[in-house]
């Protein structure tokens, strides 16, 4: 299949959180991942936008009655930034989670800008 979005992770907060996780949720993250890269649409129970945080994400990943948050945004449309990940435990997703995607998603753009001098 071919890819309309490029799916990078900044730092390694992600891949921290992937090697933590059994196999069997790694391999549902990575069809996770798929999805969003090939998909034009992609389903709102795999991406789904978090009201009220400028353009956060939420990939969704469900093993049973296990489910799993991973924050993402996109930059330039195509690429999706994965940032931490965690295990839903309650209803909401909690506060603190989101504020940390919040300050990785403003450490990537400062970064950027940087890079770019600006």
């Amino acid at each position: 299949m071919e890819k309309i979005r490029e799916v990078i992770s900044y730092k390694n907060y992600f891949e921290d959180f992937l090697l933590q996780q059994p196999q069997k949720v790694q391999d549902k993250i990575y069809k996770i991942i798929e999805a969003i890269e090939t998909l034009e649409r992609v389903p709102t129970n795999y991406l789904k936008s978090l009201e009220g945080t400028k353009g956060l994400y939420e990939a969704r990943i469900q093993l049973g009655t296990n489910i799993w948050r991973v924050f993402c945004f996109f930059d330039k449309g195509k690429l999706v930034i994965l940032l931490n990940g965690f295990t839903k435990k309650t209803q909401k997703t909690p506060r603190e989670e989101i504020a940390k995607a919040i300050s990785l998603m403003k450490e990537y753009y400062e970064q950027k800008n940087k890079e770019n001098g600006n």
